[in-house]
This record gives C-alpha cells, sequence and structure tokens, in this order.
C-alpha cells in the first residue's frame, strides 16, 4: 500500500503543471475517472454529494487547496461538499483526529488551510496530539479540551468511518474526489487539479440530468 500511495504521488505530481490538451466534449469512464462499485450511500439526501479525499501531510492536498476553496464557494445550492481525511498509517491518523475535532470544536473553516501553510510553507512537524494542540491554541481552543475531545467517542466514530468509507471507494491515493458516491476522480486521471474540478462538475452535471 505505502509503494502504490508514493506511485500515485509521483504520478500526480509529474503531471500536476502539464498544459491541457482541448477539453473534450465528454469524460470517459475508466479513463478520466472509474465507477465506484456497489454505489455508496451519501450524506445529502435532498443534494448532490461531493467529497474530497485528502491528507494534512500530502504536498499535493496543499496545492490543491488554493484551487479547491474558490470553486467550493461558487458550487450551486443543490452540490452539498465536504472533506473526508484518508487514513494508511498512524500518523495520517493523528492528522485525521485533528481535522475532526476542530471541526466540533468549530475552528475548522479558519484552521483547515493554516495547518497546511504550517507543515508544507513553514516546515513544521506537527505529528503529535501535543504539537497540534498547541498549534490550535491560536485558534482559541483550550489544550485540556482539545486533547479531551481528540480522544472522545465522536472522533472515535468519526475516524472508524472515515477508514470504512475510504476504503469502500477504493482510494489508494490523495487528493481524490468522489462524486455523489458513485464516480471516483483521482490524480492521475485528472492530470492537473484544474481538470479534477472540470471532471467534477462534468459528472455532477451527468447526475442532476439523471433527476
Amino acid at each position: 500500500m505505502k509503494k502504490l500511495l508514493i506511485l500515485l504521488t509521483v504520478c500526480f505530481f509529474s503531471y500536476a503543471g502539464s498544459a491541457l490538451a482541448a477539453e473534450p466534449a465528454a469524460y470517459v469512464a475508466g479513463k478520466d475517472y472509474s465507477l465506484i462499485t456497489p454505489i455508496q450511500p451519501t450524506d445529502t439526501v435532498d443534494k448532490l454529494e461531493v467529497v474530497e479525499i485528502f491528507w494534512y501531510g500530502c504536498p499535493h492536498c496543499h496545492q490543491f487547496e488554493p484551487t479547491l476553496g474558490p470553486w467550493t464557494k461558487d458550487l450551486p445550492e443543490d452540490v452539498g461538499f465536504y472533506r473526508l481525511p484518508a487514513i494508511f498509517s498512524p500518523l495520517w491518523e493523528v492528522h485525521a483526529r485533528a481535522y475532526f475535532t476542530a471541526d466540533i470544536l468549530n475552528v475548522l473553516d479558519e484552521s483547515h488551510s493554516a495547518l497546511f501553510h504550517v507543515l508544507h510553507v513553514k516546515r513544521k512537524k506537527l505529528s503529535t496530539l501535543e504539537k497540534l494542540a498547541d498549534f490550535y491554541t491560536q485558534y482559541g481552543v483550550d489544550k485540556a479540551l482539545f486533547e479531551k475531545t481528540y480522544h472522545s467517542f465522536v472522533v472515535n466514530t468519526r475516524v472508524a468511518r472515515a477508514k470504512e468509507m475510504v476504503s469502500r471507494y477504493g482510494v489508494e491515493g490523495v487528493p481524490a474526489m468522489v462524486v455523489n458516491g458513485k464516480y471516483l476522480i483521482t490524480g492521475p486521471m485528472a492530470k492537473s487539479y484544474e481538470n479534477m474540478l472540470k471532471i467534477t462538475d462534468f459528472l455532477l452535471a451527468k447526475e442532476r440530468a439523471l433527476k
């Protein structure tokens, strides 16, 4: 699994900066995206759903954020978007727990991009609960409360759910996008951050037409 993750990261990096050819009239299953079998349930009942699978330690997830962020703000009202941290190692779980803890403590919006910045621009290794708890104090979070929430039943449940869903989606590398529980878009398929979102828009239109 570790070797596969590294391979996918290298593939994504190799293509991320390349120029795109003329945009195709339609994207093709098996080439531009893959079908998730069986189709997975979504958390949004009356909306189409888009899920970004990520890891705070992933340099490409960090590079994707400036493109993804503005896109999420302009989504139509019939689309629900959320992020889901992948957990492929103990370190990935540490960061996943930090993500869920920040969400529960209502500091996720202001801290999400900042944590990427600290890890990848300032090169600080926030790889332990203590260091992460210190990081979140700048957002008014009590350190003891952060540590308590980090080990809480709610976070444990979300971590277990994240592991289950990432496995069900068939995700083997990040960043990746899942559309409506039916389609998976990976870096090697999309070949650029911009194209990843174009494919996502295409699949949303496809699902919208089915309704």
